[in-house]
């Protein structure tokens, strides 16, 4: 420890560096999911403007925003809509670095693959503003049409997300377990709804626990990407098995503790002044975005 020893340059050339290991990579992400559940949960807990909401006005409210978002036909007034979402992220305390990368994340990697056959001249017809040669003797490029329809679906995606997501954020899971039972969608859905979000935690705490075990009774320090996935496949019968075992004790651990099917909140639900002006707001908000959007279209 005491002797010199030549460290890494930047650029990579004096060392070897070592890369890690694929199975380190799943058992980190597993243990991140986590850690952005419980931050999460730590948000819904914040006195922001949504978190004072009573959930079944929230659920009710935001059912609306996203089915007006689906019929809006303009994309500015999309835009509009999202900058409310972003609003109301922003008076909701929610970090809005975190806001924006947990709805573009996944936007522009599945919306964007749909759509993207949509901007071609073959695929929707108009005025080529990016030309791309010619195949089969037409003349094929990018339309403004297509890009006009594509930026359409994924503003539109991008903001029933967000609203989405704004939902999620700002309500504990029981509470919108019990907000979603309360008006009325099936008992069973809420059933597999309760027990998927009580058994994925104990999945990924037994994998934890077996890759933990496993590294602890090895004593090669690097034991390589060859080893990892000997030992994923070794272990996936093992998982399998432990995972239908576990479901069922899940369930026996749920009914010993007085779980019926229906969730229950130690906070019980009220409609307050702040609930009423709510709603009334997101009333006038819906129709101003359904007159704003018909009279653009005209």
């Amino acid at each position: 420890m005491l002797q010199r020893e030549p460290a890494l340059c930047p650029c990579g050339c004096i060392g070897k560096r070592s890369r890690t290991n694929f199975v380190d990579k799943t058992i980190v992400g597993a243990s991140g999911l986590m850690r952005q559940v419980l931050f999460t949960e730590d948000i819904a807990s914040r006195p922001g403007l949504l978190q004072r909401l009573d959930p079944r006005v929230k659920a009710l409210t935001m059912v609306g925003l996203v089915g007006t978002t689906s019929s809006v036909r303009n994309i500015r007034v999309l835009v509009g809509l999202y900058a409310i979402a972003v609003l109301l992220a922003v008076a909701s305390r929610i970090p809005l670095s975190y806001f924006v990368r947990r709805v573009w994340l996944f936007v522009p990697i599945f919306t964007g693959i749909v759509v993207l056959p949509a901007m071609f001249s073959f695929i929707t017809p108009g005025r080529v503003v990016v030309p791309l040669g010619h195949w089969f003797g037409h003349r094929v490029g990018i339309t403004s049409q297509g890009l006009r329809s594509a930026g359409l679906i994924i503003v539109r995606v991008a903001t029933s997300i967000s609203f989405v997501v704004l939902l999620t954020l700002t309500t504990t899971w029981t509470r919108l377990l019990a907000a979603l039972r309360s008006l009325r969608l099936p008992r069973m859905f809420i059933l597999v709804l309760g027990m998927a979000y009580r058994y994925v935690f104990h999945l990924l705490g037994s994998v934890t626990e077996m890759y933990e075990a496993r590294k602890a009774r090895t004593v090669q320090t690097n034991t390589g990407v060859t080893s990892g996935r000997a030992f994923v496949s070794a272990t996936a019968g093992t998982m399998f098995g432990k995972a239908h075992a576990m479901s069922e004790e899940v369930y026996q651990a749920m009914v010993a503790r007085g779980y019926t099917g229906r969730p229950r909140s130690l906070n019980p639900f009220n409609i307050a002044a702040v609930d009423v002006a709510w709603v009334v707001a997101c009333a006038i908000a819906i129709a101003l975005v359904i007159v704003v959007d018909h009279a653009i279209g005209r």
